[in-house]
């Protein structure tokens, strides 16, 4: 099982032939991602070599779905243009659009966002790695050889710590990892992927990844406290931030005591999440957690790494 993205995900890559497309086009094709085609009005009608594999190119998302059956698309258009992006794949019907372009205005996102929403689209990002679901698929730019398939569900608002904690616990493996993106406004919360965890039979435990900045992992704290029954980890980014200074991440708005790191693993902590002070020390909990769990669990030689990497 995962959520989200699984083997039978047909995907559509929004921007395919430009550079960033083309470039994570072939890296999705080669983790096993079925990439049912491109969009560029355009570029249709034409198709695209991927060492061997000819991917064709619609005029919009809307023929794609219609020639292929695509229920995904990748979002890899400027931000200018994100947001038009984002309006005509949920106004063609798509599930899940994956927005990985950085940099769209909060106004674009706040309208993009809400129309998918009315629409019935879930939006991941935008200003995201994606999402994977190891050895089945991977829809956006996380590396597919950093872990392999697994037990543990993995939400996080970073892409670089989405990125290590995936490789710090790759003897372990995921059921599915997802990077929601810091912005701001963004379209799938901490606490949309909590819920689908907890729904997830496969997912035995939730590591929760969150940063300075807004309420969202204090909101999540009080989901988590309410409705979440496996065991969740969690790391907050941040802690060295300087007070009283403008943090150059999007997100990263800070009011006083509010959206601070402190804050937000106190009330992680009283939900009864364990919260890492190092990425190192949040694997180390989880394979603490997991050992308590009992069944498969990575061999000493792995778990003793961890606790080394822990330690110093």
């Amino acid at each position: 099982m995962a959520i989200y993205l699984t083997k039978e995900s047909k995907v559509l890559v929004q921007g395919m032939t430009g550079a960033e497309g083309m470039k994570h086009t072939r890296r999705m094709l080669a983790a096993g991602t079925d990439v049912v085609g491109g969009v560029n009005p355009r570029k249709a009608g034409r198709s695209v070599d991927f060492d061997g594999r000819a991917v064709p190119v619609f005029g919009s998302v809307g023929e794609g779905i219609e020639h292929t059956g695509a229920d995904v698309t990748v979002v890899f258009v400027p931000p200018a243009f994100a947001r038009a992006a984002v309006v005509e794949a949920a106004d063609a019907g798509i599930g899940l659009a994956v927005v990985i372009t950085e940099g769209i205005p909060v106004h674009d996102a706040v309208a993009l966002t809400s129309h998918a929403r009315a629409r019935g689209t879930r939006v991941i990002g935008p200003n995201c790695p994606g999402l994977i679901t190891p050895g089945q698929s991977n829809a956006g730019i996380v590396p597919p050889d950093i872990a392999k398939p697994g037990r543990i569900g993995l939400v996080s608002k970073s892409g670089t710590l989405t990125y290590q904690l995936m490789h710090e616990l790759r003897d372990v493996g995921f059921s599915t990892c997802v990077g929601i993106g810091g912005d701001p406004v963004v379209g799938t919360s901490h606490i949309d992927c909590l819920t689908a965890f907890q729904d997830d039979p496969d997912t035995e435990l939730i590591v929760l990844i969150g940063e300075i900045g807004g309420d969202a992992e204090e909101r999540a704290a009080a989901h988590i406290r309410e409705h979440v029954t496996k065991p969740v980890v969690g790391y907050i980014a941040g802690f060295t931030a300087p007070e009283g200074k403008t943090m150059g991440h999007a997100g990263a708005i800070v009011s006083g005591s509010s959206g601070t790191a402190r804050a937000k693993k106190e009330a992680l902590e009283a939900a009864g999440v364990r919260v890492g002070s190092t990425p190192t020390e949040t694997a180390r909990h989880v394979l603490e957690a997991l050992d308590v769990l009992g069944g498969a669990a990575p061999d000493d030689a792995a778990r003793d790494g961890a606790r080394d990497g822990a330690r110093a």
